[in-house]
């Protein structure tokens, strides 16, 4: 197993105990190598919170690796097949295992996340074209979707996973909209309904499937946005969810999908992102969700900017660091690093282009005369 780790490393030129920044050095090589042979995207990260191998610059290590061989096939074949075959048993993402990825990330703790996500707190990638800051980034993705979706004052919107509720205050103030914000994490609404008091939105702890619980009069919405859920939501219920943004949304309206997506179709997560990070998560292809979208909406654009999220990230990684001497008496060294092991790895696998993040706008029946693209 060593060697062919350090074979397969040398062809993205990492050296085992070398002196580059993203060469890995090895503190506890028979745990390490005992770790890879048993699966090693969790042997990887399990090793690397128990300190069994570092490094110094942990996205440009993941880049390299993803540059020369794509994530999915590192995982090999035997990954990709058992979480197929999982997820065609089971509907790992039902409502009753939804609340799941709340319990264990999203309800984690609110302050870690203000301190990591700044003002806006936005927990998706932000918009960076003409932005120099994180918050100026992400204020600029929220004001990038009211434009696509011509928000006004006379939109009643519905905000699907709507997070600690940043879009929807950004939508109701300065569009003057009414809201109605959904998602299953009850720390995140808590937080939302006291940053949003005296705003014309109205927040769900609720399962995106409920409709009848926070749509009760089943009253058609002008405008749907859904930043941040797709990736939740899992290949059994694509078709499902489509179904319910088009009877939620009325015939001229217009729906915008902002998803973490990637090229391959294959059925997989990565078994430790699954395990620490987001349990039962699933990043969508394109032609997933172009199969459940057919016969049902109208694509009218598709834009992506994962390149992005790599900076994004990046940023969220530096709040982290800057903010660990006052959060870490509530944490341990082990979640130090696993937190910062999610971070800069994903912002790694981003900066290869091994994921991608879509925006796709729909609409019922097909805009009159077309829809201008807005970029």
């Amino acid at each position: 197993m060593q060697a062919i780790i350090e074979d397969f490393l040398a062809q993205a030129d990492i050296t085992v105990n070398g002196n580059k920044p993203y060469d890995i050095q090895i503190n506890n090589p028979e745990e390490l190598y005992s770790a890879l042979s048993r699966n090693i995207s969790i042997g990887a990260g399990e090793s690397f919170m128990n300190n069994d191998w570092d490094c110094q610059a942990i996205d440009e290590l993941f880049f390299r690796l993803s540059r020369v061989c794509s994530i999915d096939k590192i995982r090999g074949k035997k990954t990709i097949l058992w979480f197929a075959i999982k997820n065609n048993i089971t509907n790992l993402q039902s409502i009753t295992r939804s609340t799941q990825v709340a319990n264990i990330h999203y309800n984690l703790d609110n302050d870690l996340y203000k301190r990591m996500l700044g003002k806006s707190m936005a927990y998706t990638c932000a918009y960076w074209k003409d932005a120099q800051t994180l918050d100026d980034a992400q204020n600029a993705k929220y004001k990038l979707v009211c434009e696509k979706l011509s928000l006004n004052s006379q939109d009643r919107l519905l905000d699907l996973g709507c997070g600690w509720g940043g879009f929807s205050k950004y939508a109701a103030t300065n569009y003057g909209c009414e809201v109605v914000a959904v998602n299953i994490a009850s720390e995140q609404i808590k937080l939302a309904k006291q940053e949003c008091q005296n705003l014309p939105i109205s927040f769900y702890a609720e399962d995106y499937r409920n409709t009848k619980i926070y749509n009760p009069k089943q009253q058609p919405f002008t405008k749907i946005a859904t930043i941040g859920l797709c990736e939740h939501i899992g290949t059994k219920n694509y078709s499902n969810f489509i179904d319910i943004m088009k009877s939620q949304v009325c015939e001229d309206g217009l729906i915008l999908l902002h998803t973490i997506g990637k090229a391959s179709d294959e059925q997989v997560a990565d078994p430790w992102i699954n395990k620490y990070i987001f349990p039962n998560g699933m990043i969508p292809a394109l032609s997933q969700l172009t199969h459940a979208i057919e016969n049902k909406l109208v694509i009218e654009d598709i834009h992506n900017f994962g390149a992005y999220y790599d900076k994004t990230l990046m940023a969220w990684h530096q709040n982290f660091i800057d903010s660990w001497p006052e959060i870490k008496d509530r944490f341990n060294d082990k979640f130090f690093r696993m937190w910062k092991y999610y971070l800069l790895t994903c912002a790694g696998v981003f900066r290869a282009r091994d994921l991608q993040l879509w925006q796709i706008v729909m609409s019922p029946k097909g805009i009159i005369n077309g829809y201008t693209s807005i970029r």
